[in-house]
């Protein structure tokens, strides 16, 4: 059993930064993949980025790219998501994920074993 625990989430304004961070109760060597996804009302939840864990590839989605860092510190088992550049289409609620499969659809959510209970990113115009 994985337990993920996301902090970081704030208010923020537009241009403005935060810092996601998802601590796991394992080495994260222990998964192959963890991501980021976001859920916003009424719509579904979609990837963000992901990281596997082993060669350290990142992979993220094309309405972020050069906005957002996915990175991990494996002596802390944390895996970070740095948000740059905030819009207000980014205010949703965020959540890390973990799995064993390291299969190539990191956005897919129904693929990860082991989630967070996420945390608010508002960003206000």
């Amino acid at each position: 059993q994985v337990q993920l625990v996301e902090s970081g989430g704030g208010s923020v304004q537009a241009g403005g930064s935060l810092r996601l961070s998802c601590a796991a109760s394992v080495d994260t060597y222990s998964v192959a993949c963890v991501g980021w996804f976001r859920q916003a009302p009424g719509k579904e939840r979609e990837g963000v980025a992901a990281i596997y864990t082993g060669g350290g590839r990142t992979y993220y989605a094309d309405s972020v790219k050069g906005r957002f860092t996915i990175s991990q510190d494996n002596a802390k088992n944390t895996v970070y998501l740095q948000l740059n550049s905030l819009k207000p289409e980014d205010t949703a609620m965020y959540y890390c994920a973990a799995r064993y499969l390291s299969v190539s659809n990191w956005w897919s959510p129904v693929s990860y074993n082991y989630w967070g209970q996420g945390t608010q990113v508002t960003v206000s115009s």
